[in-house]
């Protein structure tokens, strides 16, 4: 069937590829120059990438531990999806569906963690951290990016699950499905788009960790590739083909991850935004 504004869906799709490599020139420029030599970023840099020194990248990252970090990247980030998710789920369906002295007040506190910036809170948390012996530590890094992000996972989800019909769950009842079971068999897959979204959120912000990173942690074979990026910055010189060599690695990974749950996030943004 032919369309009868030819001119303007033409002008939507000649807006929508301009905006693509918009979007797309941030990546090519650091390919570009991670594969440039020194002599050509600071002589005159080429247009077109020297994709012939693809091949040549792990060797020229052989002399710095950049793999490492984005292996701790990669740990800090996925610890806090499971952990912000597992709390996330259980705290929104206790907010949406049960009736207890103090819910209001919970609701609130959670909110308020959202108030305060990382940064005022980084000295006692290292003093804490410190007691627990959790500073050079992964595991800390994950406690303290989850105590940031669940609660806002946790709205996410309790908003989708308000969603839900209370009679869903009343008659699962009436068939002797026991409460737990009611959120693992209904509750859980009919919120999945909003738990996705959830998940690209906890994930961004876990992989991104800088602040606590750089703090609590001092052994360079435990930074994540945030605080490693930032190590390159010299006094005198950085060199830039290795800065981009390595962002375009750390890039990598949240993008795929971004692309893989890109429709679950703009369903579950949405259903769990509005009250209905």
């Amino acid at each position: 069937m032919r369309s009868k504004h030819p001119v303007r869906e033409s002008l939507i799709f000649l807006a929508c590829v301009l905006f693509a490599i918009f979007a797309a020139f941030p990546i090519y420029w650091m390919i570009n120059t991670a594969l440039s030599t020194d002599q050509e970023l600071y002589t005159g840099q080429s247009l077109w990438p020297h994709l012939e020194r693809v091949l040549d990248i792990p060797a020229f990252l052989s002399g710095s531990p950049a793999f490492a970090w984005l292996g701790n990247s990669a740990f800090i980030a996925f610890g806090t999806t499971f952990l912000s998710l597992i709390m996330a789920v259980h705290g929104a369906y206790a907010l949406s569906r049960f009736k207890f002295f103090g819910k209001g007040a919970v609701g609130f506190l959670l909110f308020a963690t959202q108030m305060l910036p990382e940064a005022v809170i980084v000295v006692p948390l290292f003093a804490v951290f410190a007691g627990f012996g959790l500073l050079n530590n992964l595991y800390g890094l994950v406690l303290a990016t989850t105590g940031f992000i669940m609660p806002v996972a946790l709205f996410i989800l309790k908003g989708a699950i308000d969603k839900v019909p209370f009679e869903l769950e009343e008659s699962a009842r009436v068939d002797g499905c026991p409460r737990y079971s009611q959120l693992m068999m209904i509750i859980f897959p009919l919120i999945l788009p909003s738990i996705a979204a959830a998940a690209v959120i906890a994930f961004f912000d876990g992989w991104n960790e800088f602040l606590f990173a750089n703090t609590f942690i001092s052994d360079a074979n435990h930074w994540p590739a945030t605080v490693g990026l930032a190590s390159f910055i010299g006094q005198y010189s950085t060199p830039l083909n290795v800065v981009m060599a390595v962002a375009f690695l750390f890039t990598l990974p949240a993008i795929v991850f971004f692309l893989i749950l890109q429709r679950e996030i703009v369903s579950g943004l949405t259903a769990g935004a509005v009250k209905g």
